[in-house]
């Protein structure tokens, strides 16, 4: 620790801190463009000057405090600790010049820009920059450039601060920004003119402080000061990325990422942020029933009766299967409705079978998602994690780029970083080669097996397999667990917590698809292909794959519209909170549920959220842990070599699961904005094919 003196306040802080760091560490606001926490030091902007005394003498001009650190000042003299002047008539000068040389081209666009009343540039001119501006000549302009469906350009705005290209460069790992030019005529533009391909690429807009990059979808919808922001969870993957709803009546406007260190930091993927506008097309907003290969609008006493006469009868011959985007308290409700009709009947995958007899620790992220910034060789297991859950991908990245090395079993594809293409099939699981030597000397090692190891006929033995190799490189030890499941699916590892997998004799969800009900509950299930005989009831939100086979159909509410809980891949306990309320008459689906299990004269005993929620917590104890990830906290209890089942591996290679990134779900099908993404990839990549 080194101790200094910040406008008359001594402080002690880390020597490797930046001056800027040390200022704000001390209670000093410093105001800047360029820098930011999780990206390099570029020193562009010198909005953050600040004045620096040794022995009492200031130095010849201000310093850039984002670009210096602690353990670069001079030793102090004359037994006068060095100061840093963060206020004062030398930096109050250099501040008000920075800012008008950034205004000499700047347009005043603030009544029209996206940006205005969250922009800093406004923020800082107004509370360091000069009164007025001393430049009559004329402003240049700069021509606009394409940056694809997401992210809307007016580049005459730009101020250099390179933010936009640290990122794309250092975190999502694509190299599709730079600048050209020099001086006035600096521009920052993509390669060949070509749209943003990253599945992180959205995120500029967050960091752009001047309104140079904009939301193209939100572009001129509303100002800040109209909308309501609900802090609430993201269910378009595993990640449970802490996300912020801003809408506008029962409308969703736009989704904007909160910061949490330990799952998404401050970023969230393009799906995440733009299929919101999904949530207002395709809906269901009343009870259907088919008739005649027809559905017809009904009501909802007629619609629950309907059900009720389908799920009366042979307890064998009714099942449910829970989908994707199921919320804890759903599944719950549907899981004690049809244990009490006598049912054992109950899925939430294909792959879940795997975990049957196996501990909690055998299905989460064992590591943490945090816990990939201390990992040194990392084993990918029939992964993606590009497309199944970017905002993890990039802290793989982050491990790759500080020295970590990278292997994988799977689909050879472009995963931002380079790796050890060891094998696609599962038979390379036990045949390492050099690979094997690096995960055994590596200090903390890690495997992430991916979903679609878990879909497969062989899941149980490549679980097994996996888990083997675990126990053989040290990956559990003490302090660490390295051995990971990395899920696809937001609702995967509540249903597991609340054992939603077929119970003693009960079908799993495979033989449930292949007619091995006559009635089967669909929970939002729209994956998968369904069966063609036999009675469907499908309660969800949108008229995607399931609404379109169903023979009743029973409107629920979106993950905006309700508050519930969901518990992310590595096994953390989150609330979701109601942004909007649900369309037409749709309406909770535990409530529907409960009004269901009425009819059907197996009332459930909870009547209210807080009820269910209390039931929910006293049957699994996990689910009152909130925002608890555990770890390494089970390692000592968790032997790997002992999930999964014995069995021969298969031949058949791994793929992913995930064919398009932007149409994963009900929701994201349904948005316009996710369709003119998947069509610009599809063309990219086709037009890549025929160079």
């Amino acid at each position: 620790m080194t101790k200094i003196l910040v406008d008359g306040t001594e402080v002690d802080v880390p020597p490797e801190l930046t001056l800027l760091q040390a200022c704000e560490a001390a209670g000093a606001e410093i105001p800047r463009f360029c820098y930011h926490e999780r990206l390099s030091v570029a020193g562009n902007c010198r909005m953050c000057l600040i004045e620096v005394r040794v022995g009492g003498r200031a130095g010849p001009k201000p310093v850039a405090s984002c670009a210096q650190q602690v353990k670069d000042l001079p030793p102090p003299r004359d037994d006068k600790l060095n100061e840093l002047i963060t206020q004062g008539p030398t930096v109050t000068k250099a501040r008000e010049g920075v800012m008008e040389f950034l205004l000499i081209n700047h347009p005043l666009d603030c009544p029209i820009c996206d940006q205005g009343g969250e922009c800093d540039l406004q923020d800082q001119s107004m509370a360091y920059g000069r009164g007025g501006s001393r430049f009559d000549e004329n402003k240049r302009a700069v021509e606009e450039k394409f940056m694809g469906p997401l992210v809307k350009t007016v580049m005459t705005r730009c101020i250099q601060c390179t933010r936009c290209v640290r990122f794309v460069t250092e975190v999502a790992g694509a190299a599709e920004l730079g600048a050209t030019g020099r001086g006035e005529d600096m521009e920052i533009t993509t390669y060949l003119e070509a749209s943003l391909q990253s599945e992180l690429s959205a995120n500029v807009i967050d960091l752009c402080p001047v309104g140079a990059l904009t939301s193209k979808p939100y572009a001129f919808n509303a100002r800040p000061w109209e909308l309501k922001k609900t802090e609430t969870i993201d269910v378009m993957d595993a990640l449970g990325s802490n996300i912020r709803v801003d809408s506008r009546g029962d409308a969703v406007l736009r989704v904007l990422p909160r910061v949490n260190d330990e799952i998404n930091e401050e970023w969230i993927s393009d799906k995440t942020r733009y299929a919101e506008d999904g949530l207002q097309r395709q809906r269901l907003d009343r009870p259907y029933i088919r008739e005649q290969g027809k559905l017809r609008p009904a009501a909802w006493p007629e619609a629950l009766d309907a059900v009720a006469a389908a799920l009366k009868g042979d307890p064998n011959s009714i099942g449910a299967i829970a989908g994707d985007l199921a919320c804890a308290e759903s599944m719950k409700a549907t899981l004690d409705l049809f244990r009490a009709l006598g049912s054992a009947n109950t899925d939430c995958g294909s792959g879940s079978g795997a975990f049957a007899a196996g501990s909690r620790a055998s299905y989460l992220f064992n590591s943490t998602i945090a816990g990939i910034d201390d990992a040194d060789a990392i084993l990918l297991i029939g992964a993606n994690p590009r497309v199944e859950a970017p905002v993890l991908n990039a802290r793989i990245r982050r491990a790759w780029l500080r020295g970590a090395e990278i292997g994988l079993i799977g689909e050879a594809s472009d995963l931002t970083y380079r790796y050890a293409h060891i094998g696609a099939g599962p038979q390379s699981i036990t045949n390492l080669g050099g690979f094997g030597d690096v995960l055994k000397n590596a200090k903390k090692p890690m495997i992430i097996v991916g979903a679609d190891a878990l879909a497969r006929s062989d899941a149980a033995a490549v679980l097994r397999a996996a888990g083997k190799l675990a126990a053989e490189i040290g990956a559990i030890q003490e302090g660490w667990n390295g051995f990971n499941i990395l899920h696809s699916a937001a609702s995967r590892v509540a249903a597991l917590d609340l054992g939603f997998i077929p119970g003693q004799g009960g079908k799993s969800a495979r033989e449930m698809l292949d007619g091995g009900v006559s009635t089967l509950f669909l929970l939002g299930v729209d994956e998968v292909d369904l069966p063609s005989a036999g009675t469907v009831i499908y309660l969800g939100t949108h008229g995607d794959k399931g609404a379109h086979r169903a023979d009743i159909i029973l409107p629920g509410a979106a993950y905006t519209e309700k508050d519930a809980t969901w518990v992310n891949t590595e096994g953390r306990v989150q609330y979701g909170r109601r942004a909007t309320f649900p369309k037409g008459e749709a309406k909770d689906d535990w409530t529907i549920l409960r009004a269901l299990s009425g009819v059907l004269g197996k009332t459930l005993p909870y009547d209210s959220l807080e009820a269910l929620r209390a039931k929910m917590i006293a049957d699994h104890p996990t689910f009152g842990q909130v925002d608890y990830a555990p770890g390494a906290a089970e390692a000592a209890a968790f032997d790997p070599a002992q999930i999964g089942g014995e069995g021969s591996l298969g031949s058949e290679p791994f793929r992913s699961p995930v064919a398009d990134f932007y149409l994963t779900n009900p929701i994201a099908r349904a948005s316009k904005t996710m369709a003119e993404c998947s069509r610009q990839r599809a063309e990219g990549a086709m037009k890549v094919a025929a160079e």
